[in-house]
């Protein structure tokens, strides 16, 4: 398996490599050069598997020999040992052919767990293969970043920087990160948005100079791996509710578009997927995409789901290369385009072929609100607000009532208390192992949107990123 940049400027690289690399030495984000796939029989012996079992059938294609069967078994069985659910991703009904899958039972109580907790122990391992170390930087809306610090905290290969808006993760997000002291983690908090967090961790990813001698590498879902692992609980999911014999439809919540992408990776992988609906709060850029063909920034918005609190998808790069027919020409071209003048718009065949899968709908916070309360008085399931974006995202577009229905629930309602009581007068407590987190020692620089100024900090402060 080798994988290819979307902007087809860089060769083509092995599976270890692009998990070192993380973004393309061209800016762009690598994509396999060819998709495996499943045969409907395949697909159809998924169902009984453990979660463990099928992730790593769905995952070895991808990994081409570059980690051997047992060790990447022996890794994707500790990456899934520690979730409070046996099952890992539990499904329940909550109306006809209305299903949530749950995907907040990793440590950090969101659905970023599902690829971080592999993600950790995959770097551990090709980095003592190769006797190397590397310095991550990671930017996150809320979740990615706690994730990515219990994945990587306290490993000798790994030091990580995570960068995060200032003032625009709920408590609960910032704690996750900024009370976890282990010395080869840092956080940064950022004047700015998320956007800007995300401008920031490219710029550094393109300052060559820089990211050789720092070692750079990403846990973004810019990082392919990422991706990868999550692919496994859409095949996970789909099998539960008849794939491939029924076809089946899902509704994410969506930021950085990473997660739905996910899921059209595993339609072309041969899962009989006939929508993709995408969820949007008020920054709808990404619905608007889908209606009218025109990705337009705007200003970012704060919601009650700031996860979602985003107006460039960084992801959204991979579904465009392979809507422009692979070109990376014409890709570099029209993102060039849309950072100089924060628009672009592509043509009505692009368009179709787009919105042949892709739906979009929008919910700002009071409908959020009404979601969460009328989901938890009729099925008495607690949600977080992003989910609950995906569960009326879902129901808005559900085109076909006898096609399976699954809305992605991403985190754990108590990640979000304050949301969730608001809208339903319950108050929801933090699982036991993170009873205290309100009253641990938090640690957290913070700085300016200066690109110099991060730069100088991660150099000081990284103990290893150098050391060859």
């Amino acid at each position: 398996m080798k994988y290819i940049s979307t902007r087809g400027g860089a060769p083509a690289q092995a599976f270890d490599d692009v998990l070192l690399n993380g973004l393309a030495p061209d800016g762009g984000l690598y994509v396999p050069e060819t998709w495996p796939t499943f045969t409907d029989k395949e697909i159809a012996s998924f169902k009984d598997l453990p979660y463990a079992e099928l992730a790593l059938r769905v995952i070895r294609p991808f990994v081409g020999g570059a980690i051997d069967d047992s060790a990447l078994a022996g890794i994707i069985d500790g990456a899934y040992a520690n979730f409070d659910a046996p099952d890992i991703a539990p499904m329940k009904e909550i109306g006809k052919n209305e299903f949530l899958l749950e995907l907040f039972h990793g440590p950090t109580l969101a659905f970023k767990d599902m690829a971080m907790q592999f993600l950790g122990p995959v770097f551990d391992h090709v980095l003592k293969k190769r006797n190397q170390t590397v310095t991550i930087v990671g930017a996150t809306s809320g979740d990615t970043g706690s994730a990515a610090i219990e994945a990587c905290r306290d490993r000798d290969a790994i030091e990580i920087f995570i960068l995060h808006p200032q003032g625009r993760v709920s408590d609960v997000q910032r704690r996750q990160m900024t009370t976890v002291l282990s010395d080869n983690v840092h956080n940064i908090a950022i004047d700015g948005t998320f956007d800007d967090c995300q401008a920031l961790l490219k710029a550094m990813f393109n300052d060559a100079p820089f990211r050789d001698e720092m070692r750079l590498s990403a846990v973004n879902s810019i990082n392919w791996a990422r991706i990868m692992a999550q692919i496994v609980y859409y095949f996970w999911a789909a099998a539960k509710v008849g794939a491939p014999e029924s076809h089946v439809s899902f509704a994410v919540p969506t930021g950085n578009f990473g997660n739905v992408f996910s899921g059209y990776a595993a339609k072309q992988m041969g899962l009989p997927i006939d929508q993709l609906v995408v969820g949007s709060n008020s920054n709808d850029i990404l619905t608007r995409f889908f209606e009218t063909g025109a990705m337009e920034k705007g200003e970012v918005q704060a919601t009650i789901s700031p996860s979602m609190d985003i107006q460039v998808s960084s992801n959204f790069e991979r579904l465009l290369f392979d809507l422009t027919g692979r070109d990376g020409a014409v890709t570099r071209d029209i993102l060039a385009n849309f950072q100089s003048k924060g628009r672009f718009s592509v043509n009505d065949k692009t368009l179709e072929a787009a919105q042949a899968l892709f739906y979009g709908a929008r919910f700002d916070d009071d409908e959020t609100k009404a979601v969460i309360k009328e989901t938890f008085e009729k099925t008495g399931e607690l949600v977080d607000p992003h989910t609950a974006i995906g569960i009326a995202a879902a129901r808005a577009q559900h085109r076909d009532s006898s096609v399976p229905m699954i809305a992605l629930a991403t985190a754990h309602p108590a990640k979000f208390a304050d949301a969730v009581f608001d809208a339903t007068g319950v108050h929801v407590d933090l699982p036991a192992p993170l009873a205290d987190l309100m009253e641990r020692e938090e640690r957290c620089q913070v700085m300016a949107n200066d690109l110099a100024a991060v730069q100088d900090f991660i150099a000081t402060n990284a103990r290893q990123g150098a050391i060859a």
